[in-house]
């Protein structure tokens, strides 16, 4: 059995897969070191629990997962925002690898520490296993230097400051569960809380719209999506870096355009705020996707993931109709299947004798 784990913050997600890929149980902690104590969720049961740490959590999760009948663990898998430009395929985790991903926090500051917590913590409590990684960003490694390079001088190149791209394990998956029946230039679109589109050609990432991190592309939840650098500036000089940072993230997108970050509140919303908060997801995915289109030279079929692009048919109706210039293109809804697609990763890792 592997175990694969979701690690944030506050928070650790994991999900039991056999050999052939069915998902056998899975779990959550959530609330970990927070004041209001944390909460353990495993088979339908829901328990307060004291974990201060992820270490303390991820040792409740792995006892309620062996009181469920959860079988022998065999190998853990984890997922890992950044990869940067050294880990572009799924890895075991040795010490040299996590050494790079280390390195990488700088470039993921708010994701990398978390997953480097849950290896650390699975480490603790369970030497015995070999842990592997999938990283969000590897998809996006067959992308040519023209579409992640800035123009902007080398030294700053130099520094790791590129576009590098996210939400690749969805991309990923989706390629996987398409199989034989992938369209040779499919524009991806993961919409949810985090949103990024995806020109995907005859399999691999030509171009997406997260760029050095997930704060460009469209219209988001929280994040504002594409905005001018010098705003930004404009922002950090008068309100301090740190206050920027969390207003772009966290305050800003469909919460600072209508006060809340709920697409499905805002769909039925009659407030003018609302409408003009959907208008505006709408119009920045059509932006977006137009250009990806051109890039691809086209576009075969039109594929929806994520929370809002799985369940919210209004959007998917309002995004299809905005391309009806190109014509009868089919449009496909393909659930993310991300924990699945690590999974798959580290399996393969290990028949390989990784």
């Amino acid at each position: 059995m592997l175990l694969v784990l979701n690690t944030g913050s506050s928070s650790i997600k994991a999900a039991l897969f056999d050999a052939d890929l069915n998902e056998v149980l899975g779990g959550k902690v959530t609330g970990i070191g927070q004041s209001q104590g944390a909460r353990l969720r495993v088979a339908g049961g829901d328990q307060a629990i004291d974990a201060p740490d992820h270490g303390a959590g991820l040792r409740y999760m792995l006892a309620a997962l062996e009181q469920s009948g959860a079988g022998d663990i065999t190998a853990a898998a984890h997922r890992v925002v950044h990869g940067g430009a050294a880990l572009t395929a799924p890895a075991r985790l040795t010490p040299d690898v996590i050494s790079v991903i280390e390195d990488n926090v700088p470039l993921a500051p708010l994701h990398n520490p978390p997953g480097l917590a849950g290896i650390r913590a699975m480490a603790d409590a369970r030497p015995d296993l070999p842990q592997y990684a999938s990283f969000d960003t590897a998809f996006h490694a067959t992308q040519s230097e023209l579409a992640t390079t800035y123009a902007i001088p080398r030294s700053y190149r130099d520094e790791g400051i590129r576009r590098y791209g996210f939400h690749g394990l969805s991309y990923a998956g989706m390629v996987d569960q398409f199989g034989d029946a992938l369209p040779k230039r499919l524009l991806a679109m993961h919409l949810g809380a985090g949103c990024s589109l995806c020109a995907i050609r005859d399999g691999k990432s030509v171009c997406t719209s997260m760029g050095y991190s997930p704060l460009s592309g469209p219209t988001m939840a929280t994040r504002s999506g594409d905005i001018d650098g010098m705003a930004v500036l404009r922002l950090a000089r008068e309100h301090g870096i740190d206050e920027a940072t969390r207003r772009l993230n966290t305050e800003s997108g469909l919460r600072g355009l209508a006060g809340t970050a709920d697409m499905k509140t805002l769909l039925e919303s009659d407030s003018e705020e609302a409408a003009f908060a959907v208008d505006h997801f709408i119009w920045s995915v059509l932006r977006i996707g137009g250009g990806l289109i051109a890039v691809m030279g086209g576009v075969d079929a039109l594929a929806f993931t994520g929370g809002i692009g799985e369940n919210a048919p209004e959007i998917r109706r309002r995004v299809t109709e905005g391309f009806a210039w190109l014509g009868d293109v089919p449009v496909h809804v393909v659930p993310a299947k991300e924990e699945r697609q690590i999974a798959s990763d580290a399996w393969k890792l290990i028949a390989a004798g990784a």
